[in-house]
């Protein structure tokens, strides 16, 4: 028997299609209080999230963000729901736990408190996509986002069009990722 977080794993895939009805604020809310619960290095919280429902203000920061080089993800601007996701990294957890460990903790912490978000939508029944590649500099002007915040990427969110969830995941076998004890 597959527990139900198992379930919500292997159901949620990348939706690029969206029903065009709006989302309704408190299923928005509900995916940021799931991402709001991640764990974090030092339980620092790095995660601000600007989330963007008004259709109109959608296709505006669309123009912008997927332009150019970006055009290839212009299919988000048809998602009822942007969410972006930036981070304000902590002086200890993340510039003292950098120079030591040369992993910048708080792109770990955004991962994983994006990933809530998406499962908790996927429980909802909405859709979503990560989405990493779209203009990162015209996204900070465009909002006119202060230094502090770094930006670590984007979610489209909305109810998926028929057919879009029910894609078929390739995945590399188990055996080919896991080692017990020693790595051989």
């Amino acid at each position: 028997m597959k527990a139900p977080i198992l379930e919500s794993i292997l159901k949620r895939s990348s939706v690029r299609k969206f029903d065009s009805r709006r989302v309704e604020r408190d299923m928005i809310i509900s995916c940021l209080e799931a991402a709001r619960q991640a764990p974090s290095a030092e339980n620092s919280q790095p995660w601000r999230f600007l989330v963007l429902d008004d259709p109109e203000l959608v296709r505006e920061f669309s123009r912008h963000a997927f332009s150019g080089i970006y055009r290839p993800t212009g299919w988000a601007a048809a998602a009822p729901v942007l969410v972006l996701l930036l981070a304000e990294p902590d002086m200890i957890a993340n510039r003292i736990g950098r120079w030591i460990q040369r992993l910048p903790f708080y792109l770990l912490d955004m991962g994983i408190a994006g990933t809530h978000l998406v499962l908790q939508a996927q429980s909802l029944g909405l859709g979503t996509c990560w989405i990493g590649w779209f203009d990162m500099r015209k996204t900070r002007k465009f909002f006119d986002l202060p230094g502090a915040y770094k930006v670590c990427g984007m979610i489209a969110l909305g109810y998926p069009l028929p057919g879009q969830s029910d894609r078929i995941r390739r995945r590399k076998p188990l055996e080919q990722l896991a080692q017990f004890n020693s790595w051989k």
